[in-house]
């Protein structure tokens, strides 16, 4: 981490976050988060944002994403003109550097020479977010075909290639800078400097955001929110609602309740640690309320994905209706929603992936106000701040795991034997990833039970049994994820154990599909 040093005018006296501004790059969300890191709260909004939306955020500073279009082609997303007044610092990367370029009056040209992955770039003056002792020779990662020919006026460049004339430049006294590069990413290996100077040196940001403050921060705001009030919490057995369970209990001790509902989906022995963890462990009244037969029996004869999610949540909702409308009092209710899924669900243009989000509030008959104290939280902070709770590893750095359970990891109908064998067989493929060292690596790793029987041979008799599909991914936020290349020696061991281990299972395939074009999960 870099030093803040005095090389440009002082900060405005902004208090909100630094914005990074989305126009349409799969790297938005990597940019915020590696503000983050620098210790510099961020949040990502539309490139439709009006310049009085930004003013009344106070924000430190403003960063442009990069973008899939040309910045020529009709219909390219741009920023309200009046954000260049707002005088609060900007600095655009690659789509973003050229929209600068041409909003103030530059040349963005199509030269016929684009500059794609691992570029030779040369710091040809000595900007400011090149400091603290960079090298001005440097690799950097390029995506663009479109190039800046000819900066605005009163911009100097600071950095060029043997492409482009421009591959840096920057307005000191209007604090703007912009870079063709992607200095988000990790191809780029002094990018993270590069943002931490426009974050600390430009926009003036102490490296003050850390999960200590979080904590303060959200602690406070749910003793503000709720008062003295009685609140509940359905908890899943899941990391987010975890730490929103015992973050809302820091804040305000007995009045939490959780409800936890077993559906007889969950993986195997979770439960029972759920129960130990939170009644036990943390001291949180909890209310368990044991509903496998009641969910087998619902489930009976549904194969449709969608259709098991909804009956699943119906069931849930109607379950935990029964028992909040027990406790008296009750008038908010804590949910884990985390900062993906509020984007996600929460753009205009944002294509319906997923069901099961939590975002979107309550069904209309149920009279509750929503406690979302993870609301704006990537996954891997969440994870710090339960840590920061004193939560066990067992539960903080338990892998993702989605609303309706193995519901929607059984292709077909959800029975209770069905449930056994997918129970046996995903925690050997959790067993061994953590035998191998590898379990904070992998984003998830678990099994899938298709709907599908294949020939086999055990001993001198042929089968007719399940096969096992093994699925992990490495990935920073489920946004996008990569399929996990294992050791081929782990893979054998998961396959050996599923085969001579599980009743029923006579094949184990491993699957190699990144997301995109898939999903993590199969339903």
């Amino acid at each position: 981490m870099t030093s803040p040093t005095a090389t440009e005018p002082g900060p405005t006296e902004a208090t909100g976050p630094v914005l990074v501004v989305d126009f349409g790059a799969q790297y938005a969300q990597l940019i915020a988060r590696r503000v983050r890191e620098a210790h510099v709260y961020s949040e990502i909004v539309p490139h439709t944002v009006t310049a009085a939306e930004v003013e009344a955020r106070r924000p430190a500073g403003i960063i442009f994403s990069g973008g899939p279009k040309s910045v020529h082609v009709e219909g390219a997303p741009a920023i309200a003109p009046a954000v260049y007044d707002l005088g609060v610092p900007i600095f655009g990367i690659c789509y973003g550097a050229q929209l600068i370029a041409q909003q103030l009056g530059g040349t963005v040209a199509n030269t016929g020479v684009g500059e794609y992955g691992r570029t030779d770039l040369d710091v040809v003056a000595p900007g400011v977010v090149f400091g603290g002792g960079q090298p001005t020779h440097q690799q950097v990662w390029m995506s663009h075909f479109d190039s800046i020919a000819e900066p605005p006026a009163g911009f100097t460049v600071t950095a060029t290639t043997t492409q482009i004339p421009v591959a840096a430049m920057e307005h000191v006294e209007r604090r703007i800078h912009a870079v063709q590069f992607h200095p988000e990413v990790v191809h780029t290996p002094h990018g993270q400097a590069v943002l931490e100077h426009f974050l600390y040196d430009v926009c003036g940001c102490p490296p003050a955001w850390t999960m200590g403050s979080v904590v303060d921060q959200q602690v406070a705001a749910v003793r503000a929110q709720v008062g003295s009030a009685r609140v509940i919490c359905a908890l899943s057995g899941g990391v987010d609602s975890a730490v929103a369970a015992a973050l809302v209990h820091k804040a305000i001790g007995p009045q939490l309740t959780c409800v936890f509902v077993d559906t007889g989906l969950m993986r195997e022995a979770e439960g029972d640690q759920v129960v130990e963890t939170f009644q036990r462990h943390q001291g949180i009244e909890l209310i368990h309320v044991r509903a496998a037969d009641r969910y087998f029996e619902r489930l009976a004869g549904i194969t449709d994905p969608e259709d098991k999610r909804k009956a699943i949540g119906e069931l849930f909702i109607r379950i935990f209706e029964d028992v909040s409308g027990g406790i008296e009092d009750a008038r908010f209710l804590v949910q884990g929603t985390l900062y993906p899924d509020v984007i996600e669900s929460g753009t205009a243009s944002a294509a319906k992936i997923k069901s099961h989000h939590n975002v979107g509030g309550l069904p209309d008959d149920m009279q509750f106000d929503l406690v979302e104290p993870l609301r704006l939280l990537f996954k891997d902070e969440v994870r710090k701040v339960g840590t920061e709770l004193g939560l066990p590893d067992e539960i903080v750095w338990r892998q993702p795991f989605p609303g309706p359970g193995l519901g929607v990891r059984i292709i077909g109908e959800v029975t209770p034997d069905k449930v056994a064998v997918l129970q046996r067989a995903d925690a050997i493929v959790r067993e061994e990833i953590r035998a191998a060292g590898l379990e904070r690596e992998i984003w998830q790793a678990f099994a899938v039970l298709p709907d599908i029987r294949s020939v086999g041979v055990m001993g001198d008799e042929r089968t007719y049994g399940y096969p096992i599909i093994i699925r992990a991914v490495t990935s920073e936020d489920a946004m996008t994820a990569d399929w996990a290349r294992l050791p081929y020696d782990l893979l054998e061991r998961m396959s050996s154990r599923i085969i001579n281990e599980v009743d029923g299972v006579n094949r184990v395939a491993y699957d190699v599909t990144s997301k995109p074009p898939g999903t993590i999960e199969w339903e």
